[in-house]
């Protein structure tokens, strides 16, 4: 292992998470399914990843003394539960079991859980919080963000870094960033955008979207994971907030995919707060309309998000490029997370470039926050 690669882990660990001596450290990836069609380079950059992890798990048990790997067959999409060996691996043998017992771990599982079986499951987890690990890493390459096992080891006081999508070449990159700099812009610009009942974004690629935000609150993701029950990405860096349900209007013009960018553009219309039609001859328009065949939730208009790490660049990487400095992003589906109502098992951003924000104020004043991609505040 490199002495490049040990620092980044020591500062994964140590600044980002706050890690100390004894903590118990869960840090897993996910295992290339046989039925997924992906490129060379994608195949590529998840076996790095997958090595990476287990490396960063191996530093965090010589380091502190007490961390775990552990990889499983990657779930069908982002936004979807991990496996049932990933939460034993995170709250033990004895929480699942009664997660099991009273007949609520399937249903989390499956994402159909009501209001009923959630609370349930959160008290069982809470009052054996003990057994609970303290902090997760998640370098699998689907998004565990959106789910409620990302939501229930918070709830037990859990720090937990979500890294989808991610190329350990971000160490050298994003990750090196200005941690306090990065936190006190996204504050302030996650303030003004709490301001605002509705915004409005326009982009030169033909974007034009209304999104109401009433009622609604904006947070910052800043990196700095070091505080009992925090949640953010890595690499970090944007002010992100559900959407009212039902508000959002206008076009979406999509120029890349998750991890690329695509052959033609294709467009979304949004009406009533879902996509209601997908135009375009690029595979990506029949990917989209497939998972939104699965169950008419996939439609939702989940997030808004504005990037603000002046370190982050990469446009075909989807965690990296959400978090450039001067992009928005608008992601699909679940929003149950943070702050939305909307759970199903897919969570899908798209990032846009050089777009014009504006807030608007409960009395109707406009206030530009970005313009051509450039902050002004």
């Amino acid at each position: 292992m490199s002495n490049d690669l040990n620092e980044a882990f020591r500062s994964l660990f140590e600044v980002n998470m706050g890690v100390k001596t004894g903590e118990r450290i869960l840090v897993f990836s996910d295992l290339i399914r046989g039925d997924e069609t992906i490129s060379d380079a994608d195949r590529d950059r998840r076996l790095r990843l997958l090595d990476t992890a287990e490396k960063a798990a191996s530093f965090g048990r010589e380091t502190y003394g007490n961390a775990i790997f552990v990889s499983f067959l990657a779930t069908q999409a982002s936004g979807a539960e991990p496996p049932e060996s990933l939460w034993r691996a995170a709250f033990g043998e004895w929480i699942v079991d009664q997660l099991k017992q009273a007949g609520i771990l399937h249903p989390l599982l499956a994402k159909t859980a009501s209001t009923v079986q959630l609370d349930r499951a959160r008290k069982i987890v809470t009052e054996a919080k003990a057994q609970v690990v303290d902090v997760v890493v998640a370098l699998s390459n689907n998004s565990t963000s959106h789910t409620r096992f990302r939501a229930l080891v918070n709830a037990a006081g859990g720090r937990f870094a979500s890294l989808p999508n991610f190329d350990p070449e971000m160490f050298f990159t994003s990750m090196r960033v200005d941690w306090s700099v990065l936190a006190d812009r996204t504050e302030r610009l996650a303030q003004e955008v709490n301001r605002a009942v509705t915004i409005e974004v326009t982009t030169p690629n033909g974007t034009n979207m209304r999104i109401g935000k009433e009622e609604r609150v904006a947070e910052g993701d800043d990196g700095l994971l070091t505080s009992p029950g925090s949640f953010g990405n890595l690499p970090a860096g944007e002010v992100y907030l559900a959407p009212l349900e039902g508000t959002s209007e206008g076009i979406m013009v999509l120029e890349y995919a998750p991890t690329r960018k695509l052959a033609t553009p294709v467009t979304l219309m949004v009406k009533g707060g879902n996509v209601v039609e997908v135009r375009g001859d690029e595979p990506h328009a029949r990917k989209l309309e497939a998972k939104f065949a699965e169950g008419p939730l996939n439609r939702n208009i989940a997030e808004l998000g504005i990037g603000t790490n002046d370190r982050a660049s990469r446009p075909d990487n989807i965690l990296e490029a959400e978090k450039i400095l001067g992009t928005i992003h608008i992601a699909l589906g679940d929003n149950s997370g943070f702050g939305g109502k909307v759970s199903t098992p897919f969570h899908e951003d798209y990032v846009f470039y050089k777009p014009t924000l504006t807030a608007i104020m409960p009395d109707g004043e406009k206030k530009v926050l970005l313009e051509d991609g450039s902050l002004k505040v």
